[in-house]
């Protein structure tokens, strides 16, 4: 009897792979434990909440990126070339393998040579300015109820693991899971470590974070507005729409998940067009904001 042996994965499917699971486990490695719950009384459940237009109204990365444009981080010219390749992703529907490897390779390239305490002052001030007025009061009182049933919370987003943080502790929740950037004492390299924390990432973070902190994923519950985070919703027992787009909202009604939605009917239809062309949890919700050519100094 002949025996057929299956094709090898595309080398681009294998390098997306594993560039996914090394940036999950980064992230899972980086995540900050806050004291909002030191000692849950329900160690093994837990709560995953994507961030942007799950916690917050629109892409935290924007947000990120419009105050830091600000500041003159960047030019104007830069980031709406970036937002071009964004638009165009997500309207055409394909993504260019060119323009991927460009923003792989130049996603965190504007704060090259900047500190972590630099960007960690400023996202601060940031979240201050335009994030804090945002958060979409809903779904912050399912985290906090979370919270007081005794379950950890953990944010789970595309956007810096240090803006991320930012987000987790001024929400009082217990920690973050974010796209780690590399850096050397204390200074941005440009690069990423692995991929941007986005699809397939975010589970292999959730994952390895189940792993570390002994938590058992069909006791838990994840939130997300899109379907770019099927991986992540999958994982856990308990998955929950929130503010969903066209394609998880039918995901959810096929499966019977619970599904939120704290926009007016005006203001849904709206973001929906918006997240079509612009933002989501996909890899775009960095790339929109960060891959951008970083302001060099004179």
């Amino acid at each position: 009897m002949s025996c057929v042996t299956p094709p090898a994965k595309p080398r681009r499917a294998r390098d997306l792979q594993r560039r996914s699971t090394l940036a999950g486990e980064a992230a899972a490695a980086a995540a900050e434990v806050e004291t909002a719950l030191h000692h849950p009384t329900d160690p093994a459940r837990a709560a995953f909440f994507d961030v942007d237009n799950t916690v917050m109204q629109g892409a935290s990365i924007f947000h990120l990126a419009r105050g830091l444009h600000r500041r003159e981080f960047f030019t104007t010219r830069e980031i709406l070339g970036a937002a071009w390749k964004q638009t165009y992703f997500r309207v055409v529907g394909v993504e260019d393998p060119d323009h991927v490897a460009q923003t792989r390779s130049s996603a965190l390239d504007f704060i090259a040579g900047h500190t972590v305490t630099e960007l960690e002052e400023l996202g601060e001030e940031i979240f201050d300015e335009v994030m804090a007025h945002r958060i979409w009061p809903g779904t912050r009182a399912l985290a906090q109820l979370h919270l007081d049933e005794g379950r950890r919370v953990w944010l789970v987003t595309a956007a810096p693991i240090e803006i991320a943080q930012i987000i987790a502790r001024r929400l009082g929740l217990t920690g973050a899971l974010g796209t780690v950037a590399e850096h050397e004492d204390g200074v941005y390299t440009g690069r990423l470590v692995g991929e941007m924390l986005h699809g397939p990432a975010k589970a292999a973070a959730v994952a390895a974070l189940a792993q570390r902190e002994r938590l058992d994923l069909s006791r838990c519950s994840a939130y997300s507005d899109s379907s770019n985070d099927l991986p992540m919703l999958a994982l856990v027992g308990d998955p929950v729409a929130i503010n969903p787009d066209a394609a998880l909202r039918a995901h959810a009604r096929e499966h019977g998940w619970r599904i939120r939605d704290y926009r007016t009917g005006r203001k849904a239809a709206r973001a929906a067009l918006v997240a079509a062309a612009l933002a989501g949890a996909a890899s775009g919700a960095l790339a929109a904001g960060l891959a951008v050519r970083g302001r060099r100094d004179p």
